[in-house]
């Protein structure tokens, strides 16, 4: 055989090269917009050769109904999974659950106009789409999406319906949801009913549902031409009990997050269909009180592929305090039966178990179901034909129908299911209740997020977090509510410092994980990608703005200046301005600062502000306003604008302050300083990590 010359191999490379790029539409070298957004789930589905074509899962399965989420923390697929469950009850639709990243939408154009489809879509941070939607939104918002059919317009064939989850203490409030909505009439789609939004950050989600939907029944039903019947529950999931099995055979799952874990042999990538079990390295009390805790905890993903840059977060994923799974298995009448091996199965084709089985009672209300979350009406409403007693029914059918009502006695209680039902039914079993209403009804247990509080430079491997131990005291309310997740890490923090069995305020948690495979000083998480950065260019002058644990992420940014400092890089001005309630209580990180002053000299400012120190409260909005000369000047430098923290009250009250300070200094007027303001949001030299 002849010898291939250079230019030769040149055109086969080239040929090989298209050909690769033709089959797999250039995804295997694509830069994905979130490198830790791979998705396990997705992963599995497309080796069980699960359709991503819309039409043909809907043709599979009957459906005239699909209802597509988007999601980031769990809230949107459950009210993905109440319309759906909602939709079949009351209408007789064939409904259908999907998620946004498992299908394709070349052929969005082809379903036909006796069908629905549901967009219930949250927006993430500053108007970006959850993970599990980005190639979704980068599709219908194009400039000209490429369709299956050439019709004109592409979309004239699509009814839909819309929800967005937003938070108006965000510039870009409830963003993916009106510009998906201003996309498909773009397209020449047809929306029925209006576009609902909810809003956490006036805290009215739930309501602001509820109060959405009834009028969009209505429309639905006067387009499809549907009649409402009386709603009657039909499970979605078959529980069977499991007699061959025990808690100790091998494959069942006692808590375990998927199949590799039940075999002892996690594999990545960790994301947020699979945590990493990581240990923690060290932690310990910020806080120089007794009746308030703050954490300090280094975890440790050096044996894992995890990875971060600074200002990202991580996930905990925490699980239920042993007291409330006592309650909630108690109330139901399953205490006896908490160790019982079961099955669940689907009984229609498109729902998903949210969980591994086969499993135990304990293991479900344990690890996997949000038993603790404030109940929502909605589900209280559907609970009362199976109260124990008539009056138990009456309350529960009033509550579930009166928003006054349940806002006095529940929200404002912050009352979980148990509790709200024991109150009910004055100690009397719930007995009647199928566990299968409870699995759909209970939000599956989330992981939390924190910003990360280290700097990738210095610490590629270990990711810091900074957090306050939740306790709030509420008027009425016998004891206080506790934070789930940050409880569960005290009890961690308590362990690894030598307590062997930490009860936290009378907590306790299963520490050592199911089968022991957490042993007490690991914690389950993953790592999510921020937008939340410092600039590329080292020498721009920062401002920061993070009370309270707003810090985190700035003790991050600032061990990162500090360490380019200490690499012989020249690093711009970095100002933080940090306030807590007293100098000689709760002053996070008090001796590192001074180190990083001895590191950056001039070119670092710590500004405090002591809220409980003088005879008046003093917070960093009042700081800010007293170094406006200093603030303008930095930004007229083109500094960038961080606040980390409180967005209903100290972000609002920040954004604020600082178009006055534009105001005062540069001789403009107030609106026009504000749309200076919205201008460094847009352009990201204004940058918020915030929450409500």
């Amino acid at each position: 055989m002849a010898e291939l010359d250079t230019l030769d191999v040149v055109v086969l490379i080239a040929i090989l090269v298209g050909t690769a790029a033709y089959l797999t539409k250039g995804k295997l070298w694509a830069v994905e917009k979130d490198p830790y957004a791979a998705s396990f789930a997705a992963a599995n589905s497309a080796k069980s050769g699960k359709t991503r074509n819309i039409i043909e899962a809907l043709e599979e399965t009957g459906k005239n109904c699909i209802i597509f989420y988007g999601s980031q923390t769990g809230t949107a697929e459950d009210y993905a999974a109440r319309l759906a469950k909602e939709g079949k009850s009351r209408f007789g639709l064939e409904t259908m659950v999907a998620d946004l990243e498992d299908y394709d939408f070349d052929n969005l154009d082809q379903i036909p106009s006796d069908k629905v489809v549901f967009f219930v879509l949250a927006t993430y941070g500053e108007g970006e789409p959850t993970d599990n939607a980005v190639e979704f939104y980068e599709f219908i918002t194009s400039e000209s999406p490429s369709f299956s059919d050439n019709n004109d317009p592409p979309l004239a064939n699509l009814n839909y319906v819309t929800f967005g989850l937003g938070n108006n203490t965000y510039e870009h409030y409830n963003a993916m949801v009106r510009n998906v909505d201003k996309a498909l009439q773009r397209l020449g789609a047809h929306r029925i009913g209006e576009a609902g939004e909810g809003d956490d950050g006036a805290g009215t989600m739930e309501e602001d549902f509820l109060a959405w939907k009834d009028p969009m029944w209505a429309a639905l039903a006067a387009k499809m031409g549907l009649e409402e019947r009386e709603g009657v529950y039909e499970p979605i999931f078959g529980i069977v009990e499991r007699e061959g099995l025990t808690r100790d055979s091998p494959e069942v799952y006692l808590g375990e997050p998927n199949k590799s874990h039940l075999e002892g042999t996690p594999q990545g990538p960790f994301n947020a269909h699979n945590p990493y079990i990581a240990p923690i390295a060290k932690s310990y009390e910020l806080f120089k009180v007794k009746d308030r805790n703050c954490l300090h905890m280094e975890i440790d993903v050096s044996a894992s592929n995890l990875s971060y840059q600074t200002g990202d977060h991580i996930a905990i994923w925490p699980t239920n305090a042993g007291e409330e799974v006592d309650r909630f298995l108690d109330l139901f009448d399953l205490a006896d039966k908490r160790h019982d091996v079961i099955g669940v199965k689907a009984l229609e084709p498109t729902a998903k178990v949210p969980f591994p089985t086969p499993t135990t009672y304990d293991a479900i209300v344990r690890y996997h179901m949000e038993i603790c979350a404030p109940v929502s009406r909605q589900f209280v409403a559907t609970l009362a034909p199976f109260a124990p007693t008539e009056e138990a029914k009456a309350e529960l059918t009033k509550l579930g129908n009166d928003k006054d009502y349940f806002h006095a006695k529940v929200t404002t209680q912050y009352l979980n299911i148990a509790r709200l039902l024991s109150s009910v039914a004055k100690g009397e079993k719930w007995s009647n209740v199928p566990f299968s209403l409870l699995i759909e009804g209970i939000t599956k247990l989330q992981p939390r997020y924190y910003s990360i509080s280290s700097s990738s430079i210095e610490h590629p491997k270990t990711i810091s977090i900074t957090a306050v131990v939740e306790s709030q005291a509420l008027p009425g309310r016998e004891d206080p509510f506790r934070g789930v997740s940050t409880n569960y890490l005290l009890a961690l923090k308590e362990k690894q410092n030598g307590d062997p069995s930490p009860t936290p305020f009378g907590l306790s948690y299963e520490i050592t994980g199911p089968r022991n495979k957490y042993d007490g000083c690991h914690v389950p998480v993953h790592v999510r990608h921020s937008n939340f950065k410092l600039p590329s260019n080292p020498t721009k002058p920062v401002i920061m703005v993070g009370p309270g644990t707003g810090v985190a992420p700035f003790r991050g940014f600032v061990r990162e200046r500090r360490k380019m400092a200490e690499n012989g890089q020249e690093v711009g001005k970095t100002v933080l301005f940090f306030g807590c309630r007293k100098s000689t209580e709760d002053f996070l990180y008090e001796e590192e600062w001074k180190e990083a002053k001895e590191v950056l000299g001039d070119k670092f400012e710590l500004i405090t502000a002591f809220s409980r120190e003088g005879p008046k409260k003093v917070y960093v909005q009042h700081r800010l306003k007293e170094r406006a000369k200093e603030i303008n000047e930095l930004l007229e430098q083109k500094a960038y604008f961080y606040v980390c923290g409180d967005a209903a009250n100290m972000a609002r009250e920040v954004n604020a302050v600082l178009a006055q300070i534009i105001a005062s200094e540069r001789g403009i007027p107030e609106a026009k300083a504000e749309e200076i303001v919205k201008q460094m949001r847009s352009s990201n030299q204004y940058q918020e990590d915030v929450w409500s």
